[in-house]
Parts: C-alpha cells; sequence; structure tokens
C-alpha cells in the first residue's frame, strides 16, 4: 500500500493517467570505447505496485482532469506575462512598448437570450421581458431556434482561425499605412507580436482574447521606433477587424445558392495594457490580463454551452446525453455539414464536438515570449533533478526503453487512494517556470 501511495503521488493529482506496458534500462556507457557497462537501474512495469506505468494525461480541459488543466493555465499564466513583464528569456524592456488587451467577437447569428447590466450594475429586461439571473440556462440561447442560423453559427466556428490569420495580415498593413511604410519597408522597422486565446460564449460562438504588442524590427529585444503608441496600434487594430472598408473578411462556401462571408463582430474591445505598478481603478494590469487569458486555454464548448469534451463516432450518440437543444442543434449541424465533400477540408465530423472549431485554443506569435514546451522542458528537469539518486556516476549512460500503450485511467481502488492524498502545504503545484 505505501508504495502505490508514492505511485500515485507521482501523478500530482492527475486523475485519467495514461498506463503503459514495458520496461526502462540504465546502463553504464564508457566515454572513451563507448563500450555499454553494467545496469545501473532497471525498471519493469510489472514490477510497480499499479502493474503498469503511469504518465499523466496531461489534458489541458478542467472537465477531463483538474490537475493537468491547473499545470496547463499556470504554463499559459506565465508565458503571457514573460511577453508583458519580461523574463524567461524577455526582456523587461518589453514593459515600455505599446500593448494592448483586444476581444474580438463573432457575428450576430440571431438574438439570443442575454443578461444587460445597466448603471451601478443593475440588471434589464432581456427581449424576452425577463431579467435573466446569471447562472439562467436560457442564455446564450436564441429567443426563436427556428429562424436561428445554425448553419453559420458552425462555420463561423469552423473559419475562426483562418480569419484570425488573415486579419493578422491586414493589421500589419494598417499599422504600416499609419507609420508611412509600406508593408515589405514595415519589417525592417517594427514587427507585430501576439498572444491569444479561444473563448466560447454561451451561445457557442468562439472570439478572441487577445494580447498585442509593437516592437522593434528583432522583436521583444528590440525597442519599438518612435512612431509606435498605443493609440496607432488601436486605430489600426480598429480598422483591421471592424471598419467596412478595410477590415479583413474571409469568403466561405456555397450552400445552397447561398456564399458564406466571415468577419468579427462590430463589438471590439481594445484596452491599453498598464504595468504591474497600476493595480486600482480603471487600470488593466499585465497580471490581470495574464490571469484572464491563463483561465480560458482549460476551457472549451462544453463549459460554455454544456456541449461535449471528447469526439462523438456516431450521431445517435446525441440522444443518450445530457445536453441542452441548443448544443444538440449545433452539433447536429456541424455533423450534416460534415457530410458534404465540398467541406470535408474543414473536418466538421470529427470536430462537432468542439462546434466546428479545430486547431489550439491558446496560440502565439513566435516572438512573443517563451514557449509551452519550453516550459515543459524546465519542468521535466526540475522533476528529474528532485529524483537524482544521492549516487553520482562519473560514466555517461545509456537509456534503453521499450512502451507500449496499455489503457487509460484509474481503478476504483486507485480512485480511492487518489483522493486520501492531501499535498502538503506549498508543494500543491510544482514550479512551471524553471
Amino acid at each position: 500500500m505505501p508504495a502505490l501511495l508514492r505511485q500515485l503521488s507521482g501523478l500530482g493529482g492527475c486523475t485519467h493517467p495514461i498506463r503503459l506496458d514495458g520496461h526502462r534500462t540504465e546502463h553504464e556507457l564508457n566515454r572513451e570505447t563507448g563500450e555499454i557497462g553494467r545496469a545501473l537501474h532497471h525498471l519493469n512495469s510489472t514490477d510497480l505496485p499499479a502493474g503498469h506505468l503511469l504518465v499523466r494525461c496531461n489534458n489541458r480541459r478542467t472537465t477531463r482532469c483538474l490537475a493537468c488543466a491547473e499545470t496547463y493555465r499556470r504554463d499559459t499564466f506565465h508565458l503571457i506575462t514573460a511577453g508583458l513583464r519580461g523574463g524567461k528569456g524577455t526582456p523587461e524592456t518589453v514593459t515600455t512598448h505599446p500593448r494592448v488587451f483586444a476581444t474580438f467577437t463573432a457575428p450576430s447569428f440571431g438574438p439570443v437570450h442575454n443578461r444587460l447590466t445597466g448603471p451601478a450594475g443593475t440588471v434589464r429586461r432581456c427581449r424576452c421581458g425577463v431579467r435573466h439571473d446569471q447562472e439562467d440556462d436560457v442564455l446564450g440561447t436564441p429567443l426563436n431556434p427556428t429562424t436561428y442560423d445554425y448553419e453559420a453559427a458552425v462555420l463561423w466556428n469552423a473559419h475562426a482561425g483562418m480569419l484570425w490569420r488573415r486579419f493578422s495580415i491586414y493589421l500589419r498593413r494598417e499599422v504600416a499605412k499609419r507609420a508611412g511604410l509600406t508593408q515589405r519597408a514595415f519589417r525592417d522597422h517594427a514587427r507585430l507580436s501576439f498572444a491569444k486565446v479561444a473563448e466560447y460564449q454561451k451561445r457557442g460562438a468562439v472570439h478572441f482574447h487577445a494580447v498585442i504588442r509593437l516592437d522593434g524590427p528583432g522583436g521583444g529585444d528590440t525597442p519599438p521606433p518612435a512612431w509606435a503608441t498605443v493609440e496607432l496600434l488601436t486605430d489600426a487594430i480598429r480598422a483591421a477587424a471592424t471598419d467596412p472598408t478595410t477590415k479583413a473578411q474571409i469568403t466561405g462556401p456555397v450552400i445552397d445558392s447561398r456564399t458564406h462571408t466571415f468577419a468579427f463582430g462590430d463589438q471590439l474591445d481594445v484596452r491599453p495594457i498598464r504595468g504591474a505598478d497600476f493595480d486600482g481603478g480603471q487600470e488593466l494590469t499585465d497580471r490581470a490580463v495574464a490571469a484572464y487569458i491563463a483561465k480560458y486555454a482549460t476551457k472549451g464548448a462544453e463549459t460554455a454551452t454544456g456541449a461535449l469534451d471528447r469526439p462523438l463516432r456516431l450521431i445517435a450518440e446525441i440522444a443518450q446525453l445530457d445536453i441542452s437543444e441548443h448544443a444538440s442543434r449545433l452539433i447536429r449541424t456541424a455533423w450534416a455539414l460534415g457530410a458534404r465533400k465540398d467541406l470535408e477540408h474543414l473536418r466538421l465530423r470529427a470536430w462537432a464536438h468542439m462546434l466546428g472549431f479545430r486547431g489550439h485554443f491558446s496560440t502565439k506569435s513566435r516572438r512573443y515570449s517563451t514557449t509551452l514546451g519550453a516550459l515543459r522542458d524546465a519542468r521535466a528537469t526540475w522533476r528529474r533533478a528532485q529524483a537524482a539518486t544521492e549516487l553520482e556516476h562519473e560514466e555517461s549512460t545509456l537509456v534503453l526503453a521499450h512502451w507500449v500503450y496499455a489503457g487509460t485511467g484509474l481503478t476504483a481502488a486507485e480512485e480511492w487512494l487518489t483522493a486520501t492524498i492531501t499535498p502538503a502545504p506549498g508543494t500543491e503545484g510544482e514550479p512551471t517556470h524553471g
């Protein structure tokens, strides 16, 4: 029992680990001759208390594994913070660069139940005549489901990532125009860096929260030109996102003689980001922005709409699931559109549980800051250092290992034991920043 508790404790609270069969052997290796010497350590899965090697699932979704999702949230927080305050390879001078926090919404697909707030937090009546509670299940659902444009809503989600890429191109164009530069010359004077996260609104439409920073030509390592200001950046974002004459658009498929065109909604919020010293009133701090983005990096369609957190194999599964009618109609629409040959590239059936949206929830440009991979490597290095034995071998080592997938999850007894493990104070989470 103590050995099994130690093995489960090593999962850090993961409740849906991957089970592996196999072995790992560490041998001495002569640096000069290359000869393999005696085995220093041997591990066989059959000798482990759980009968398998248990590896964390590393799922980012809070609905699948709270512990692994919390690790992902912390990593995202550090990644965003590094691009705002510096650190982890990014200079602290980025705090002086023009930076904004922008929210890009989806267009309307039909009126929905909402909770309108007025002055001093007062709640106004919805179009249906009711003052909805904040937890009301009808929030985000259509006032008239028969006229709601489910087809456009699903196709919007499927094209949202492509629209963001188009927007980033248009934004560079608009910034260059305001600086009196050509697009080609712009790259010699400045660079745009960003980090963004996708969030589902209650109606099931994806929108984006993004940190956008204006740097010098070398990214965060170089100061921006004198003409680079928050006001110029804000004006360029508005032009590239919502101005009818200059905004980015994506032409989608033609279905039943109807051509779908996608652009961001008119509700665009762009706010300047102040430094860490600004923490009161209306100021938006870098820490608040990083925490906000990190929170949504662990959520999906299931959090906002009550949809699914895993793919469907058959649409008939919907009938057995406890989900809202609105979410069900979105999923069924994605499934039906996925049968069309001209929409195969969107893989709508594979992503029906995500209401058509596919791809990474959190993304960043190359020069914004560090990467999630670098943070994971730093954490792995920290773990190896903690697990190192007191005996130091002068010889190099050769590791031979072979592992095969054996399943996922914990047995009933392992679940019970995991629930009894309480981390010691101050050790609830390992460092995610090396």
